[in-house]
């Protein structure tokens, strides 16, 4: 890693609506919660910025299926759905990026999405001088795989936290299949516990 670099943590949309009982809930989604609630203390102990993304959609969002879209209504802008799970335990300094908020945004991305001032995660990534981001949450073969080809094309360094993503699989195999296109375009996957260490031998430089 450049001593020039930092690293940060992106959480991806673990929220109510893609959690057991949820609007599109994602098949063993609450799994990622224990591992995410690691990452989380690991980073903050580190003084490493977390990101987390949230779908925050508009009533009558193209993305959904009464609008002519793919999916049922869900993640609707302050309603409970929208709400992250209730046992995530974000630091106070988490940086929240909203994404799908126009009406016609499908927002899969999280470098589609906005921060409260209304600046980019690009942005904001390069303020904190990120270089390696470390990619978790909901779900591995839409907004996982988006975020983490979009990070990629920006030439950040990506690791791929397996222990904390869970896939949709809409088709059967589309999760391991989004794991293949994230590795061949230079992602790493890695273990809980590789993440863990990469961001204690981060902090131990700085």
């Amino acid at each position: 890693m450049s001593p020039d670099t930092a690293v940060a943590l992106l959480v991806v949309d673990v929220q109510n609506d893609f959690c057991a009982g949820g609007a599109l809930a994602v098949p063993d989604g609450d799994r990622v919660v224990d591992p995410i609630n690691r990452l989380l203390a690991a980073h903050s102990a580190a003084g490493a910025a977390i990101f987390a993304t949230r779908d925050w959609h508009p009533v009558g969002s193209s993305h959904f299926s009464d609008q002519g879209g793919d999916w049922p209504v869900h993640c609707v802008a302050d309603t409970p759905g929208a709400a992250f799970h209730p046992r995530l335990r974000f630091p106070a300094a988490t940086l929240v990026v909203s994404k799908g908020q126009a009406p016609d945004s499908d927002g899969y991305s999280a470098f589609d999405g906005t921060l409260p001032a209304g600046e980019s995660l690009a942005h904001a990534l390069a303020e904190h001088h990120v270089g390696w981001l470390i990619v978790c949450g909901l779900a591995t073969d839409y907004c996982v795989r988006a975020s983490v080809l979009d990070a990629r094309a920006r030439g950040l360094d990506v690791l791929v936290v397996r222990d904390a993503i869970a896939a949709v699989d809409l088709q059967s195999g589309d999760g391991a299949a989004a794991l293949r296109e994230m590795q061949a375009s230079g992602a790493r996957l890695v273990t809980l516990d590789q993440a863990l260490a990469l961001v204690e031998s981060d902090s131990d430089r700085n």
